[in-house]
């Protein structure tokens, strides 16, 4: 090795050694005779101090650093004079005088300070060799590693046995669009790379292997925000002869080992349940944040028959009116124009208004609609929100679903610009029950909510005949903070249930056949009751280090255009891989796309 030790490994009791450092220059600071110089490695940083008096060829050769050369010095170890020692790192008791120094590689004017926080997130997926050196991705990509370790170990324990899954499969519908992959030995034939292992996972099930897991790579062709990405991994596992609570124990065990071991946190269990219904009566979200209140309440009774047209109509047309109480922080007061922000802006969640109160007295409010309503009404109202003098009400009228995500999102959004969201904390739920169908009202039909082969409950299978949007899912979510950790179902393992999922989504027998001809005959062939889930490892790191994006915990992520700015993929394939390929590579490309 060219090195002894490493930059994060002397302490005071490595005094009085001769010790061997590589790595980066972090910063170099010349005080006239003495060159100081902080030395970097992924492990940590150790002060390297060059004296002429000890080597002037050496200082010399020291006068010439700059950042980020990589250097190979040795030195004796000392202890840093009184009143020096740093105390914010582990070798902040020692330095390194050195005696010898070899340059092992120069560096390049940087693009970017390397200590710098606020850097173009596009110069630095440009440029990401040199960001990852920086100490927050080295920490990012270390606690990475660390949950993945834990969650081998803890699997292990628990009789678990890893097995790979193709990435080269076949394209069959999961909800987003498939990667495709041409074939070069069978002309006009494409494999779809895995949006997930869902039904090879089944298949292993069905084959006996009762518990599977994998760190997943999936592949979905979807529009990108800060927590997606075309490429994710998923800590994903399957088990057989089990049911909800089964896999539900087993998953927040494996959670809570990684939270105790990767970060200290002891995560109170069993973790909490709540029904779809609840959470999104409540909170507006399937996903709810639980480190603050403002829960919703229904108001719909209150103002039944009160005269206001925008109220009596939506309540005519079986629609809901949704309250959230909201107490502003010290200082802050609203204004005309900020409702009037907040009424355009909540129209992006479909809500055609937004009204409220202003919170006066115990039956006394302020508000442009106050004059239609009786004081009886309003004491009601503000009875039920739980609103004190100097709150304010927000109301939105509309359907059940729009009144809830509209008012969800806004109790998100004031949380978060009013800074009401505590810092180092973790509120953890299931959220469970969900609906089996959705209705997709371009198309006039069902849609699987979660996917086509999640169980629906044994009771409501009877609606599957008369009221197929009333059948709830064998389902349960993962939630941590607002995020939606991981999700997943018992799934169906009758093969007469299966194919009458895929008749209420409109499939043919062709149509099943062709796409999960594979599935339906294992499931013919003794396919045990078998269920499972999938945590995104990526959103599971990025909430530990509460960071504000994946992009942060992933080594090479893409931008939300799909594009990787440090390689400049996707790029134009050689009309020579076009040929071969059996596709026209005249069609393929007509301008070079815009890379950012």
């Amino acid at each position: 090795m060219l090195r002894t030790v490493t930059c994060g490994e002397l302490n005071k009791n490595s005094v009085g050694k001769t010790e061997t450092l590589t790595g980066w220059v972090d910063t170099r600071r010349d005080h006239g005779n003495l060159i100081f110089v902080d030395l970097r490695d992924r492990w940590g940083v150790t002060q390297v101090v060059f004296n002429p008096q000890t080597n002037a060829t050496m200082h010399k050769t020291a006068e010439t650093l700059r950042a980020e050369y990589v250097i190979r010095v040795k030195g004796k170890v000392e202890a840093r004079p009184e009143g020096t020692v740093n105390a914010k790192i582990p070798t902040g008791e020692i330095e390194l005088q050195a005696q010898e120094v070899e340059v092992l590689n120069t560096c390049q004017p940087l693009p970017f300070e390397m200590g710098e926080t606020n850097v173009n997130e596009e110069l630095r997926l440009q440029y990401r060799f040199l960001d990852l050196r920086r100490r927050d991705m080295v920490e990012s990509l270390t606690l990475r590693h660390r949950v993945t370790k834990l969650v081998h170990e803890y699997l292990d324990k628990q009789c678990f046995i890893e097995v790979e899954t193709p990435y080269l499969t076949k394209s069959t519908p999961e909800g987003a669009r498939d990667f495709l992959v041409p074939s070069r030995l069978t002309h006009g034939a494409f494999y779809a790379l895995p949006q997930s292992p869902q039904i090879f996972k089944q298949i292993l099930m069905v084959s006996g292997y009762d518990r599977y897991y994998q760190f997943a790579r999936c592949f979905r062709d979807e529009d990108l925000r800060k927590d997606r990405q075309p490429e994710h991994t998923q800590i994903d596992l399957e088990m057989s002869f089990i049911d909800e609570e089964d896999i539900m124990g087993v998953v927040e065990g494996m959670v809570a080992h990684v939270f105790k071991h990767a970060c200290g946190v002891d995560l109170k269990l069993p973790l909490r349940r709540m029904s779809y219904k609840e959470a999104m009566e409540k909170y507006g979200s399937d996903k709810p944040d639980l480190r603050y209140g403002m829960e919703m309440k229904d108001l719909s009774g209150i103002f039944a028959s009160s005269g206001f047209k925008v109220f009596d109509e939506v309540l005519a047309k079986k629609g809901s009116i949704r309250g959230l109480c909201f107490t502003p922080p010290a200082g802050v007061e609203f204004s005309r124009k900020d409702f009037d922000d907040l009424t355009q802006w909540i129209k992006n969640f479909g809500a055609k208004g937004l009204a409220w109160f202003k919170v006066t007295g115990p039956e006394t409010v302020e508000s442009p609609i106050q004059k239609f309503f009786d004081a009886a009404r309003i004491r009601k109202a503000i009875e039920t929100t739980g609103a004190k003098a100097g709150d304010i009400v927000f109301l939105v009228a509309d359907t059940f679903k729009v009144a809830c995500v509209a008012l969800g999102a806004l109790r998100c959004f004031l949380a978060e610009k009013h800074k009401m969201i505590p810092e180092g904390k973790f509120e953890m739920l299931w959220v469970v029950d969900f609906p089996l169908f959705e209705w997709n009202e371009e198309e006039k039909r069902c849609d699987a909510c979660h996917h086509p082969f999640t169980s629906p409950k044994p009771e409501d299978v009877p609606l599957l005949d008369t009221e197929p949007l009333k059948v709830r899912a064998r389902a349960y979510d993962i939630i941590c903070n607002g995020t939606e950790m991981g999700g997943g179902s018992i799934r169906i393992h009758d093969r007469k249930v299966q194919s009458k999922i895929f008749e209420l989504l409109q499939l043919t027998p062709e149509q099943q056949e062709a796409q999960f001809g594979f599935l339906l005959k294992a499931l013919t062939f003794g396919a045990p009751p078998h269920g499972g889930l999938a945590i995104g490892l990526d959103r599971f790191v990025t909430l530990l280090l509460s960071r504000d994006s994946i992009r942060e915990v992933i080594a090479f992520p893409k931008t939300q255009k799909g594009t990787c700015l440090m390689t400049d993929a996707p790029s134009p394939a050689t009309e020579r891989q076009l040929r071969e390929l059996n596709l026209d590579a005249k069609r393929m490309w007509i301008e070079k796309p815009n890379r950012t």
